[in-house]
């Protein structure tokens, strides 16, 4: 019984993707900044920095708009590839690698931005 439950979990394990399975849809993104109060977006998204941004994982580089008034600028927001992703390839799990890819959630961005503004 106990080794039935034992080979049932790891090939459900297998199956599944290990960034699907352990990462959210959004990466938060730190953004610092010479200036309070900034207005920033992106993917139509306006938030307020300095803080905390979230943006949607997906197989795409984005831009971070400052749209502020005065400090007026875009930042690129490159994608990479979640670390968690390469766990499918060590583990031999080509079907959770597939399912991280369609879902989009093996892709990750810069953990911080900083925003200079002008004087």
């Amino acid at each position: 019984m106990k080794l039935t439950s034992v080979l049932a979990g790891a090939a459900i394990l297998t199956l599944s993707g290990c960034s699907t399975i352990l990462t959210d849809d959004y990466h938060r993104i730190n953004v610092s900044s010479t200036k309070q109060g900034l207005q920033v977006e992106v993917d139509g998204n306006v938030q307020t920095a300095p803080g905390v941004v979230e943006v949607k994982k997906e197989n795409k580089n984005k831009t971070l708009n400052v749209t502020t008034q005065g400090c007026e600028q875009a930042i690129a927001l490159n994608k990479e590839v979640e670390p968690t992703f390469f766990v499918n390839l060590l583990s031999g799990g080509a079907f959770g690698s597939t399912t991280d890819y369609s879902s989009e959630k093996m892709w990750r961005y810069q953990d911080s931005v900083s925003v200079v503004c002008p004087n």
